[in-house]
C-alpha cells in the first residue's frame, strides 16, 4: 500500500500527533479521527496522506526502529571506551523514555507484527553485535566486568534498562509511588546499572 507522500507541514503535522499519541501519551487504539482532532485537521488528510490507520502507525514504527538503529551505531562504532558508549546509550535511553513513555511498549506489543519483521534489519544487528562482543570480551579478559557469554551481558543490560521503563505503572501502584518518586528512581539507574556492570 503506498503513501501519498509530501513534504509539507500537514504530513508532518500528522506524524507528529501520531507519534505523540502513542508514544507520549499511550493510546494505542487511538483513531484516524482522533489523530485529526488532536492535529487540528480534517480526518480526510489523513486517508490521503497514508491511506489507512494502519499505514501510518506503520510508519511511525518504522521511524522509531530506524532511528534506535542509526543511534545504536553511532554509539557503537564511535571510539568511545565501552563504559562512555553505555552511558552515553543509558543517558539517550531514559531521555527518550521521560519524552515517549511509552514508546518501548508499544514496541514491543508490535514485535509478533509483519511490520516488525519487515524492520528487522539482521545484516545491522549482526555488524553491531560483532563489534560490541569483541569489546565486551576484551573487558572481561581484563577483569573489568564479569566474564559471561556476551549475549547473557546484552540481556542483562536490555533488561536493568528497558523493565522498569515498560513496567512503570504497574510498578508505580505496586510501590505506591508517585510520578516524582518514579521519576527519581529512574534518575538514579544509570549508577545502578553501571555499578552493576563494572567491577571499579
Amino acid at each position: 500500500m503506498s503513501i501519498q507522500k509530501k513534504d509539507d507541514v500537514t504530513y508532518e503535522l500528522i506524524i507528529k500527533t501520531a507519534k505523540r499519541l502513542l508514544f507520549k501519551e499511550g493510546r494505542f487504539n487511538v483513531t484516524t479521527q482522533e489523530i485529526a482532532d488532536a492535529a487540528g485537521i480534517n480526518r480526510t488528510l489523513i486517508n490521503y496522506y497514508f491511506r489507512s490507520r494502519d499505514a501510518l502507525f506503520e510508519l511511525v514504527l518504522q521511524n522509531a526502529v530506524e532511528e534506535e538503529e542509526k543511534r545504536r551505531e553511532m554509539i557503537v562504532f564511535s571510539n568511545l571506551p565501552i563504559r562512555e558508549k553505555l552511558e552515553t546509550f543509558i543517558d539517550y535511553y531514559f531521555e527518550q523514555a521521560k519524552k515517549y513513555p511509552y514508546r518501548e511498549v508499544y514496541i514491543v506489543t508490535q514485535m509478533n507484527s509483519e511490520s516488525i519483521c519487515k524492520l528487522n534489519n539482521k545484516d545491522h544487528i549482526k555488524r553491531l553485535t560483532e563489534k560490541f562482543f569483541l569489546e565486551l570480551e576484551h573487558e572481561m579478559e581484563k577483569g573489568n566486568i564479569q566474564k559471561m557469554e556476551p549475549i547473557q551481558f546484552v540481556l542483562n543490560f536490555i533488561s536493568m534498562l528497558i523493565l522498569p521503563v515498560c513496567m512503570r505503572p504497574l510498578l508505580q501502584n505496586s510501590f505506591d509511588l508517585a510520578d516524582e518518586g518514579y521519576d527519581n528512581i529512574l534518575a538514579n539507574r544509570k549508577e545502578v546499572i553501571l555499578k552493576s556492570i563494572f567491577k571499579n
